[in-house]
């Protein structure tokens, strides 16, 4: 199986900040799931659409605080 054939899963942590994974690999401990398995490109280009803002949701707040 070539990384083309390979499923993965969009995974998103406390931060709001985006990765993927290996689907059927156990998510690692503080990321969850977000929608089904795809191919890595598809993956990847859902990442871009769902993470226009780059800063963590920590760092976000705190900004909107201060205005």
């Amino acid at each position: 199986m070539t990384d083309t054939d390979e499923l993965y899963v969009i995974v998103r942590n406390d931060e709001e900040q985006y990765s993927i994974w290996r689907a059927g690999q156990p998510v690692p401990a503080g990321w969850e799931p977000v929608g089904e398995p795809a191919p890595r490109e598809g993956c990847l280009a859902r990442i871009s659409e769902l993470w226009t803002d780059m800063r963590p949701a920590s760092l976000r707040a705190a900004m909107s605080d201060h205005r």
